[in-house]
């Protein structure tokens, strides 16, 4: 190339990891004085990813990522091409062909495996697909069954206790957020009464924040049970951090709370492995192993044995990366193979081809540690470009026309800032104000989106 810094470059991705890439792509290129074109592509018609199809309505303080997210895009650095999905609409290698380079970011949506017996039942759920329902994801069926009024979820980290808390708080405290009517309408028939959350570790190794523990206790009409022999000779030790001082006083708040005898109870349990899922045409149980911490402070199972019952099962033991068509995948890790975002394939170097967020490095770590990621990967393209590593483009012309000859309904930013405001616009009108009603259905996603494009364009 010419001029190293005369780039175009495509994001495939449009959650928090693909637009912390763009926006920091374009920001470095500009710095360095150079000129970079960026179009950001997304399978689903609308940007932000898991913002808006993996956070639990509830939890506006962290979907106020959106507003920052809303600049980046806002800005005018990065086209946004929604609806498009990578492997089926356009090739890994049809974008290779026509920009210098390519950043995958496609996230890890899928439930990693529990693989113990009976997992498989019916009323056996992933708890990555119960979060997509409940956040109105166009992909999931637009009912969920919640005819089980004894639930366990198997996990204790922030999605499981996301779970937890959805499942045991009442439809109507649900009324003033952004939940899709659909779903407030199954959590108006949710037949749930109790709630149990197992960990297999203790009180003081739980993955969840303060905050989102904290929240649990301040659902209306649910009481909070725990065990006193989770806690028994239970101290912190020398050091401990403060976040985990609130975690401690917290569960210590709740022991000494009474009862107040509401209609739902939500159970957390701890010291507990999953062994089985129990049942003959579906879930009617869970077996667990009691744990314990030997002397080198490793849990390990007990040998005694206990059934639970309950009707349905979810299990919130992580995420497993997204394999995207024509692009080398970990199965055993769930993640592309990169050394700090440049794509290998077996030792050797992809040239033009990175990775960042959790299809990077696994599905952990929180919004500031994505942001962190994407500054090594665009680091090393940026390198690469101006170090003349990045192999030329094989085909000029603007990938837009390509999507056209193939009839992709692809959408825009313009289109999403219609479909936007279209929600907005149902929630003002709805009689329990609301600061949106999301559409859940593709089709009128896509029709909404691309009806205002047209219109401008």
């Amino acid at each position: 190339m010419t001029n190293p810094l005369n780039i175009r470059v495509a994001i495939v991705g449009a959650g928090p990891a693909g637009i912390y890439a763009g926006n920091i792509l374009a920001n470095s290129v500009r710095e360095a004085g150079g000129t970079v074109a960026i179009d950001l592509f997304d399978s689903l018609p609308a940007p932000y990813g898991l913002i808006r199809y993996g956070v639990a309505p509830d939890h506006p303080r962290i979907k106020g990522i959106v507003t920052s997210l809303h600049e980046m895009l806002d800005a005018g650095s990065i086209r946004f091409l929604g609806n498009v999905e990578a492997g089926r609409d356009i090739a890994i290698d049809e974008l290779q062909e026509r920009y210098d380079a390519v950043i995958l970011a496609t996230g890890a949506i899928r439930d990693a495996a529990l693989d113990i017996p009976g997992i498989d039942l019916p009323g056996s759920y992933g708890a990555a697909d119960f979060v997509a329902w409940f956040d109105g994801h166009p992909d999931v069926p637009v009912e969920w069954p919640l005819d089980a009024a004894e639930v366990a979820v198997i996990g204790n980290g922030n999605v499981a206790l996301d779970v937890a808390r959805v499942l045991a708080k009442h439809a109507v405290d649900l009324r003033s957020t952004e939940v899709p009517d659909n779903v407030l309408a199954g959590l108006e028939a949710s037949a749930v009464t109790d709630v149990h959350v197992f960990g297999r570790r203790g009180p003081l190794e739980v993955k969840f924040t303060p905050i989102e523990l904290r929240e649990l206790g301040e659902v209306p009409d649910v009481d909070i049970v725990l065990a006193d022999e989770d806690f028994a000779e239970l101290e912190l030790a020398a050091g401990s951090s403060n976040q985990l001082k609130v975690i401690l006083r917290t569960f210590q708040a709740w022991r000494s709370r009474p009862a107040t005898g509401a209609s739902r109870r939500l159970h957390l349990h701890f010291w507990h492995a999953p062994v089985a899922v129990l049942g003959d045409e579906r879930v009617e149980a869970v077996r667990f192993e009691r744990t314990a911490v030997d002397a080198e402070g490793v849990v390990r199972g007990t040998g005694e044995l206990r059934d639970i019952p309950v009707q349905a099962v979810y299990r919130a033991v992580g995420y497993y990366g997204t394999p995207v068509v024509g692009a080398p995948f970990d199965t055993a890790r769930g993640v592309i193979p990169n050394v700090e975002g440049r794509i290998v394939d077996g030792a050797a170097p992809v040239a033009g081809l990175y990775a960042t967020g959790w299809i990077k490095r696994g599905p952990v770590g929180l919004i500031g540690h994505t942001k962190s990621d994407a500054m090594e990967t665009v680091a090393h393209l940026v390198a690469d470009a101006t170090t003349g590593l990045l192999p030329a483009p094989a085909l000029a012309g603007d990938l837009v026309e390509l999507l056209e000859q193939r009839e992709v309904a692809y959408t825009t930013w313009d289109g999403w800032l219609a479909l936007d405001a279209h929600e907005r616009r149902l929630g003002e009108s709805h009689r329990h104000t609301r600061e949106r009603v999301k559409v859940v259905p593709r089709d009128e996603q896509v029709d909404i989106s691309r009806a205002a494009s047209l219109a401008l364009s």
